[in-house]
């Protein structure tokens, strides 16, 4: 069985520190960076062909993304001014200068209801980039909040996050036609970036009591303060939140990650003694956004898809590029990193995952068996060319472990080379 290849690297580890704590402001020593939200970052723009298609774009300049938000907050909004709005104005450059970040920024007030903001990255150098608060976040936030709040949006100017954002909507205008495995990476990353944004947030104001109770605002609306609820009440409530979604009940599949983990994220980064027991909780805390569902039958039919995979392609005696691709394809609707799972699986037991996996996906869905050995047979199929040996180590399987007599196994393969089978041209040639 040849090696099989991955196609996306290890999540890279974040450097491990000593575990000496500092005095006083030691969070100040770890980075706001998490080293797989960038290893993402980079994927994701490398397999966009990022370096080319802005090069091309900034040729044809078709982006009219800096127009059309500059003309939506110019025409609709209220800049933030010297002059007008002093007193934001002064926090809001307080926050820039603060995270040290010296790009120009346009803020803007838009009259809104939602309790929101966002950050635009600037289309050209040069240009100032725009940060929005609606009104609301400003009517409910104090000073600090907002600190925090701004923060947070400047957190993603700093790491790009909205140009990478904007390149895969220019590729995908369309999210539901990006490949499965594209989707589930730009989820991951979208998530990620939202806990690094917060810590720039953290860094913003330096106090996390200041931090919580702008997300349990932004949660409910409720002013905390008049509710008279202490920090640690807070902290220990989402504790139990949290709770829910670390015991594999709950997903979260949103763009951001849900309230229990950015909370305990932000907790995490202000009172961690050391980068490597920072890391070690975070890694805790990630592992809940990598779960793609939360079925039982997933873990056993990622199994399945990953061994029944591995011994239909190599019936032949080889595994070809072709049906890597179609186990890999397969997986990504279950696993984060397919090309992982797929070569840890090889290196493991093959048959006996795979048989103990089949009996428990029949335990857990009987109507599971023929769609389970149709795969099998796409695959055998999958390289344009089949050989008598190939058909029978299929009927060998239909009867051995799906328990498909002959017959009912030559009308599986029947229905599948008639709808499926296509001669290569190389063949033909």
């Amino acid at each position: 069985m040849k090696n099989i290849k991955s196609e996306e690297n290890p999540p890279k580890k974040e450097p491990k520190k000593s575990e000496k704590s500092d005095e006083k402001g030691e969070n100040k020593r770890f980075s706001p960076q998490l080293a797989l939200c960038k290893a993402l970052s980079e994927q994701i723009y490398n397999a966009l062909q990022g370096p080319v298609v802005e090069e091309v774009l900034k040729q044809a300049r078709t982006s009219d993304n800096d127009s059309y938000w500059r003309s939506a907050m110019e025409g609709h909004s209220l800049k933030v001014e010297p002059r007008l709005l002093s007193r934001l104005h002064t926090l809001f450059e307080e926050v820039k200068k603060k995270l040290d970040f010296t790009e120009k920024v346009d803020f803007y007030v838009t009259g809104d209801s939602t309790v929101n903001a966002f950050s635009v990255a600037a289309d050209s150098p040069g240009h100032p980039h725009i940060v929005n608060v609606n009104s609301a976040l400003i009517d409910l936030m104090t000073d600090d909040e907002l600190r925090f709040v701004i923060g947070h949006e400047l957190g993603h100017l700093i790491d790009r996050d909205t140009s990478l954002l904007r390149l895969i909507n220019f590729i995908f205008p369309d999210p539901s036609v990006m490949p499965i495995a594209l989707q589930h990476k730009v989820r991951l990353w979208e998530q990620l970036s939202e806990l690094v944004a917060d810590r720039y947030g953290y860094l913003a104001v330096e106090d996390l009591g200041v931090c919580v109770s702008a997300f349990y605002k932004m949660a409910s609306g409720l002013d905390l303060s008049k509710m008279d609820v202490a920090l640690d009440v807070l902290l220990e409530e989402n504790l139990k939140h949290l709770e829910y979604f670390l015991k594999d009940k709950g997903i979260s599949i949103d763009s951001h990650p849900v309230n229990p983990i950015r909370v305990q994220s932000l907790n995490l980064f202000a009172t961690s003694k050391s980068q490597r027991t920072l890391n070690r909780h975070m890694d805790e805390l990630i592992s809940i956004l990598l779960k793609i569902g939360n079925s039982e039958i997933d873990e056993p039919m990622s199994i399945f898809l990953a061994t029944a995979g591995l011994i239909a392609a190599s019936a032949d005696g080889e595994i070809s590029d072709d049906e890597v691709d179609i186990i890999l394809e397969h997986l990504a609707a279950l696993q984060m990193f397919p090309g992982m799972f797929l070569q840890d699986i090889s290196k493991e037991n093959v048959w006996e995952l795979f048989t103990t996996a089949v009996a428990r996906i029949q335990e857990l869905d009987p109507s599971m068996r023929q769609s389970m050995f149709t795969y099998m047979i796409a695959l055998v199929l999958a390289d344009k060319q089949f050989s008598q040996q190939e058909i029978e180590f299929l009927y060998n399987i239909g009867e051995e472990v799906f328990n498909f007599g002959r017959k009912e196994t030559a009308g599986l393969l029947a229905a599948m080379i008639q709808q499926n089978f296509v001669p290569s041209t190389q063949v033909l040639s």
